[in-house]
């Protein structure tokens, strides 16, 4: 278990981000049609896990955009902004923002958020996930992870692309 904040109040998560080094846990997160996609859907490309609790918060939409920006120029490498919306949620969102670099998957029905240890246990935001990123090399070995502190703060952008260049 991790503790974060909210506003600065303490907010504890389901468990810890994967360590780097590891290979990364497999996931089925659903996709904008309602199919699951796996680890192995995104097999051989770099994996930017932008993970959000919710694109309908200014933060989150913000750190999307971001996320879509880089995405554009990025080869090989799959940007997933993973959220617990419902799919159609968030297809929307990316399509009224002209977002189409970047892959939306839902949690709603996986154990993504306990499985990468970023699940939301109290207060309130219970159920939601935590603010992270988590880079997978095209081995699906873990790379970089950020679990943002303050959940109402964007990512540091600067360390994720950084890791990217090693």
């Amino acid at each position: 278990m991790a503790t974060i904040s909210f506003q600065k109040k303490p907010l504890n998560t389901s468990g810890n981000l994967p360590a780097v080094g590891t290979t990364a846990p497999d996931f089925t997160l659903t996709n904008g049609k309602l199919f699951d996609v796996t680890l192995a859907t995104y097999h051989g490309k770099v994996k930017i896990l932008n993970i959000v609790p919710s694109l309908d918060t200014p933060t989150c939409a913000a750190s999307t955009r971001k996320f879509n920006e880089k995405a554009a120029h990025l080869y090989n490498t799959a940007v997933l902004v993973i959220s617990a919306d419902l799919p159609f949620a968030q297809c929307r969102f990316c399509e009224v923002e002209g977002l189409k670099d970047v892959f939306p998957l839902s949690t709603f029905r996986s154990t993504f958020a306990d499985d990468y240890g970023v699940k939301l246990v109290d207060t309130f935001l219970a159920g939601l996930t935590a603010r992270a990123v988590i880079i997978i090399d095209e081995h699906d070995q873990v790379i970089y992870t950020e679990l943002v502190s303050e959940l109402t703060n964007e990512p540091d952008y600067e360390s994720a692309w950084a890791a990217l260049h090693h």
